[in-house]
């Protein structure tokens, strides 16, 4: 979740998952993967920031995900 302000100064908590893109038209405008549109004070790349942030905080950015070998996926299946 990340934390954005409205126009009229009011703090609104976004789910950053759901986020399909960002865009500035002067304004910033936050779109949802649900098609409901969010008019931010936030510039784009301060949206950006935030979602890396966020991702940071609950571990999902690449240095902390793990990729196994194709490999080893399917030698493990067949160990069992």
């Amino acid at each position: 979740m990340i934390r954005v302000t409205r126009f009229n100064g009011k703090e609104y908590i976004v789910n950053a998952d759901l986020i399909e893109f960002v865009e500035e038209t002067p304004d910033t405008v936050i779109t949802l993967v649900t098609g409901r549109k969010v008019l931010v004070k936030e510039t784009s790349e301060e949206v950006i920031d935030l979602v890396i942030e966020y991702r940071r905080r609950v571990g999902c950015h690449p240095a902390t995900i793990q990729i196994k070998d194709k490999n080893q996926v399917n030698a493990n299946d067949s160990e069992k």
